[in-house]
Parts: C-alpha cells; structure tokens; sequence
C-alpha cells in the first residue's frame, strides 16, 4: 500500500468526498468523536448514507456540557456511541498515590496516558482505521504537517497496518464552523463560552483573540507538549 500516493489523491477532495471514498474503500473504521467539531464528520458519513461506528473516550473530567452534548449527538442522528472509560484499577492507583490534580506539578502525560492513551490502545485493537477531526490549523507546532491519511505506528489494529483517516486536515476552523451553521449540526454549548479546544475541564480554558485553539489547553505547558499522546507522530510511507 503507497500511503503517499493514496494521500496526495486525497488531499485534492473535500471533506466529504474523503470519506465517501474511505468508506468505499476500507473496512472496519471507527469516527473518534471528542464532543467537540468532530461531529461534523459524523454528519457527512450519515448524510452520505453510511451507519458510522462511533466512540467517544470519557475520562471522568469531562464538562458537563460535554457529556450533556455527547448524548444529543447520539439522539439526533440516531445512533450509539461507544464510550469508553479508562482501566478502574491503574486511575485508582493514580489518584490514591497524586491525587486528583497531579498534572499540574508533573505534567498532564501520565494522567492522560491512563484516562486516555491506555483506553485508545485498547479499543484500535478491534478496529482497521480510524477517523479524526484533527486539523492542521490547531496548531502549528503539532499538527501543521498533517496528512489526511496516515499509518498509525503507535497503536495496533485488527489488521497488520492501522490506518487514521483526517479528513477535515485542510479545513480551516472557519470552514468547520460555516458548515455546522448552514446545516444546524448540533455542537457543544461550551464553544459560545469561548473554548475552542475542548478536552477535560480541569486542562482546558476558553482562548484568547488570535490564539491557535490548541492554547487554551494545558496552557501551564510548553507550546510543543500540547498533545495527550492519542495522536502521536505517525508515518505515510
């Protein structure tokens, strides 16, 4: 499989026409909602006709907005979301020996890593390719080398290459947003309190003017580390 041949014919189409072709062409995939502009992936796969298989990582810390939205997304387009929940035993072990607010002092990776990379391996392991909302113009110091098709070399799949599908990566978030008001698609009330990026509420704050969407997360941090280690570097070779 030529992943950069493949990538450069996809870079060509619109979002929808993305993943008209990636549904056509792979099985097994799975859209990764986060509760935030990821819902306007699922509103083009249902609007095209597919029955996408959706899941939706809970940490425990999230708004409660989000998990309000989380269920009305389900409601409005008729389908279930997979939620999945982090290892009881290892988030225990966590906050019993740090507590329940250690990634301010030691960084947010190791929480992160249980209440989200953990559940994320666990769940690839059943499925063939997975599709994101990630964009390149969240931020310029993690995403801006983005490609719409990627092999996921950090996590393993049902099949021997693990593919992650960003069908939204040339959009800007103007267009994501001239898409969910022109159609009405339902979206996190949280976005009119000024959150662009929205994870969990003790490591995300509403963004300033002018600030990448990535900012107003883990802002006691470093530029470069404002990734949880879901989307880590992956290969198009």
């Amino acid at each position: 499989m030529n992943l950069n041949q493949i990538n450069n014919e996809l870079e060509s189409l619109q979002p929808r026409e993305i993943i008209k072709s990636i549904y056509t062409k792979y099985n097994h995939l799975e859209i990764s909602f986060s509760g935030a502009e990821d819902v306007v992936l699922i509103d083009m796969a249902v609007k095209l006709g597919f029955e996408p298989v959706v899941f939706c990582l809970d940490t425990g810390r999230l708004h409660p907005e989000t998990y309000r939205y989380i269920q009305a997304v389900a409601e409005h387009y008729k389908l279930t979301i997979n939620i999945i929940s982090p290892d009881a035993t290892q988030l225990q072990k966590l906050t019993s020996n740090k507590g329940l607010f250690s990634f301010y002092k030691d960084g947010h990776s190791e929480c992160c890593g249980i209440r989200k990379v953990a559940s994320l391996k666990r769940h690839l392991k059943n499925v063939g390719g997975w599709i994101t909302g990630q964009r390149r113009d969240q931020s310029k110091a993690t995403r801006n080398d983005l490609s719409v098709i990627e092999e996921d070399t950090s996590f393993e799949g049902c099949n021997d290459v693990l593919l992650k599908f960003n069908p939204l990566a040339n959009w800007t978030s103007e267009q994501v947003w001239a898409y969910i008001r022109a159609l009405e698609v339902p979206f996190n009330p949280l976005h009119n309190q000024g959150y662009i990026s929205i994870g969990c509420e003790p490591c995300t704050r509403p963004t300033l003017p002018h600030q990448e969407a990535r900012e107003g997360r883990w802002w006691w941090e470093t530029e470069e580390s404002k990734e949880c280690g879901l989307h880590s570097t992956s290969t198009t070779d």
